[in-house]
C-alpha cells in the first residue's frame, strides 16, 4: 500500500526524471518540490519506494530513477485525474485525407517531441513523423538506442494490421516490456483507435524513450481524438 506522501514523491521523481534524464536525488526534491519534509524523510520514503519496486538506484551514490512499475503508477494517476486539453491548430479542410493525415502526424510529432504515427486502415497507409524531434533526446546521443528504435518500428510495421485490430478505442499506454508488439523494452508507446475524416478507420501512436512526457502526450492524443470527432 502506498501512502499519499509516497505517491506525491514518486510522481515528482518521474516528472523530474522525464525532464532531466538523470537520477533524482532527495536533495533535489527538497529544493525544488516544496514537499514540506526534510531531506532525510524524503530519502526514507525513496528507499521504501525502491523496496516496493517503483524506483531503482543506477549507481551507489546516485539518486533514484523510475522502474516500469513506477512509470505505470504515474501514467495510471494521470488517467484517473483526466486528460489535459491541448488546442489543436490544424486546418479543418479535410477533403484531401492524405494531406490532412500527413499534416496531423507532423503536428503530433512537433507537439510531443516524439515519433508520431498515423495509420489509415482501409488504405493501409502508415505515416511516421518526428525523426528530428526524437533524435534530439539525450538517450539517443550514445549507445545503440537509435538502432533499437528502428528495430521496434520495423516490428510494429510488420504487425500493423494486428495492432489496429487489437487497439482499444480508449487510449492505451505501453511502458517498456509491456509492449505486446515488440521485444524492445526501452521505449514508451501511446496508442488509440480513431476515425479520420470521411469515416476512415485508423489509429494514432506516439513512441519515444521510456521517460517520455506521458502527461503531455496522453493529453495530446486525447485532444486529437476529440478534434477528429468534430471533423
Amino acid at each position: 500500500m502506498m501512502t499519499e506522501r509516497q505517491s506525491q514523491i514518486l510522481n515528482r521523481i518521474v516528472k523530474e526524471y522525464i525532464s532531466r534524464a538523470q537520477p533524482v536525488s532527495s536533495q533535489l526534491l527538497e529544493k525544488k518540490c516544496n514537499l514540506n519534509v526534510s531531506s532525510a524523510t524524503i530519502r526514507n520514503e525513496m528507499q521504501q519506494l525502491t523496496e516496493k519496486g517503483y524506483l531503482y538506484q543506477p549507481h551507489t551514490s546516485a539518486g533514484r530513477a523510475p522502474t516500469d512499475k513506477g512509470y505505470r503508477f504515474f501514467v495510471d494517476s494521470l488517467l484517473e485525474k483526466g486528460l489535459r486539453e491541448f488546442e489543436i491548430k490544424l486546418e479543418k479542410e479535410t477533403k484531401d485525407i492524405l494531406k490532412f493525415t500527413h499534416d496531423l502526424t507532423r503536428l503530433m510529432a512537433m507537439r510531443s517531441s516524439s515519433l508520431a504515427l498515423s495509420y489509415l486502415a482501409e488504405q493501409k497507409l502508415l505515416w511516421k513523423e518526428g525523426w528530428g524531434e526524437i533524435f534530439r533526446e539525450p538517450e539517443f546521443k550514445k549507445g545503440d538506442l537509435a538502432s533499437r528504435l528502428t528495430h521496434m518500428l520495423d516490428e510494429l510495421e510488420e504487425s500493423i494490421d494486428e495492432i489496429f485490430s487489437e487497439s482499444p478505442s480508449q487510449i492505451q499506454v505501453y511502458i517498456g516490456r509491456e509492449n505486446p508488439f515488440s521485444k524492445e523494452s526501452d521505449f514508451g508507446m501511446i496508442t488509440a483507435r480513431c476515425r479520420f475524416p470521411h469515416k476512415e478507420k485508423g489509429f494514432l501512436m506516439i513512441a519515444g524513450p521510456k521517460r517520455m512526457a506521458y502527461d503531455r502526450n496522453i493529453g495530446l492524443v486525447d485532444s486529437v481524438i476529440k478534434f477528429l470527432e468534430n471533423c
